[in-house]
This record gives C-alpha cells, sequence and structure tokens, in this order.
C-alpha cells in the first residue's frame, strides 16, 4: 500500500514539473520579444541610413566648451530636414578672459599661523559674460560605415550674442579698515597697488549692476559623432568664430577695449536623436 502511495505522489510530482517546463514563463517571453524588436529596429535603422532615409526626425545635446580665450556651455534642439540636412537652435553661455589675465594670490601671518587670501586677477576692471542665441544648420559630410564607425558633420551658426560685463571688486586693506572696491578712476592708484590687496570677492558682488552690450556672432564647426548606432551622440567639435558688438568692451584697466572677438573652440557634445 505504502509503495502505491509513494509512486502516485512521485508520478504527480514529474508530471508537475514536466507541465511547468511547457508553460512558458511571461516574464521571459517578454524579455525576449523585447530583445528581437529592438534588434528589428536597429537592423531598419541601418538599412534606412544605407538607402538615404532619414531616420530620426530631432536631437537634442548638451556641450561643454573650451574656447582659446575662456569656457562655456552650450544647449541645442536640432529639426531634421532630410538625411544630410538639419535645422538647428542653440543656446551658449561663457566666459571669456583676457589675455593679459593672471589669477594670484595673497597670504597673511597671524599668531604663526599663515592664511591664503581668495584668489584675484590684478588689474582686472570686468568680469565679461556671453549669451548667444543662434539658427543654423548641421551638414552630413560623412555617414557611419557601420555601427562602430565616426559621423562627420559640419556645423554653421549665426545669430544674436548678449554682453555682459559684471564690475570686478577686490578687498583691500586701508587706513579705514578692509574694504571692499571695484575699478573707478577716482580709486584707480588704490585699486592697481599691490601691496594693499587682500584677495577677490569669488561671486558675490557686482551682479546688480551689470552692464548689457549687444551684438552678434557667427561661427563654423566640425562635429566627429561616435555615438552607437546613431540613437545617442557622443561627439567631439573643433571649430573659429567671432563676435561682434555694438560698443567696445573694457577687461582690464589701462587697456583700451575692444568690439571684435574671435574665438577658437573645442567641445564634448552629448545627447539623444528621436
Amino acid at each position: 500500500m505504502f509503495k502505491h502511495i509513494a509512486f502516485l505522489f512521485l508520478s504527480s510530482f514529474l508530471f508537475q514539473v514536466c507541465l511547468a517546463q511547457r508553460i512558458p514563463d511571461p516574464r521571459m517571453e517578454r524579455k525576449l520579444k523585447e530583445k528581437t524588436d529592438k534588434r528589428i529596429r536597429i537592423n531598419d535603422i541601418i538599412r534606412q541610413e544605407e538607402e538615404g532615409i532619414a531616420s530620426f526626425s530631432k536631437h537634442t545635446i548638451f556641450g561643454l566648451k573650451m574656447n582659446h580665450d575662456g569656457y562655456g556651455i552650450m544647449f541645442e534642439k536640432g529639426k531634421v530636414k532630410s538625411p544630410y540636412k538639419t535645422n538647428i537652435l542653440q543656446f551658449e553661455l561663457s566666459e571669456k578672459q583676457h589675455v593679459k589675465e593672471q589669477k594670484q594670490t595673497s597670504a597673511e601671518s597671524s599668531f604663526g599661523f599663515t592664511f591664503i587670501n581668495k584668489p584675484f586677477v590684478y588689474g582686472k576692471q570686468n568680469i565679461f559674460y556671453q549669451a548667444r542665441l543662434g539658427v543654423g544648420q548641421q551638414i552630413m559630410i560623412g555617414g557611419k560605415g557601420n555601427k562602430n564607425g565616426v559621423g562627420v558633420y559640419g556645423v554653421f551658426i549665426g545669430g544674436f550674442s548678449a554682453g555682459l560685463a559684471r564690475p570686478y571688486y577686490m578687498q583691500f586693506n586701508t587706513d579705514q579698515g578692509i574694504v571692499t572696491l571695484k575699478y573707478s578712476e577716482a580709486d584707480h592708484d588704490q585699486f592697481l597697488d599691490p601691496t594693499t590687496i587682500i584677495g577677490g570677492t569669488g561671486l558675490k558682488n557686482g551682479w546688480n549692476e551689470m552692464k548689457f552690450i549687444p551684438g552678434g556672432y557667427a561661427k563654423a564647426g566640425l562635429r566627429f559623432d561616435w555615438g552607437r548606432f546613431n540613437h545617442s551622440v557622443s561627439a567631439i567639435e573643433f571649430g573659429f568664430g567671432f563676435d561682434y558688438y555694438s560698443q567696445k568692451v573694457v577687461q582690464m584697466v589701462d587697456v583700451e577695449g575692444k568690439s571684435f572677438f574671435p574665438t577658437g573652440y573645442i567641445g564634448l557634445v552629448f545627447g539623444n536623436r528621436k
């Protein structure tokens, strides 16, 4: 009797195991379907690009730029017009530095300890920012030969450039104690006396005294994109441009300002296409 019961339990267990193996797991099926669909979609995109059909309708990218005279950030929206041309709208914000700028620090000693003060730029009169808004085109020069290839694009942009000059403040040790000053003709000698300079003031001064200087800009560059399958944008960009302003911008004391600012740049660009 016991043998018969054991045999029935064993048979039932084996039947359930076999049945479980035959019934597919919905989660596994869903993952397998997603992988298959993704493979089909990628193959379709590659085929379309080889046949000259635009695979994407728009892109959104961000960038970090190093100029020969400063640094900045960039945001860009693009709308595809053909397999080879994309209309773009771009916004940039950057800081321009004068060739004579040289950051320094001063030190103070007290009770046997040496304290390093905030760094400053000797003779700096204004901090100069640029806010650019422009339109242009991205033109494909060479597409990716395969999924690991590099796409080459020409980028041409022009538009409005807002120059923003913020007074540069420093702290000084005077007979009246520690004072914070920006440059003025009346304080010319004090502002340029290195023996009384304590240090800079960082970002906390001058924002409400910023001077707006309108202008325009144009630039051209080459963008090398190694993003996988063109879904993502991962690129390095080289280029040259210029800004021209309606008034001369003074950055350093006793140095004549200028209206024309040529700029060479290199940048890293990241984003995606849809």
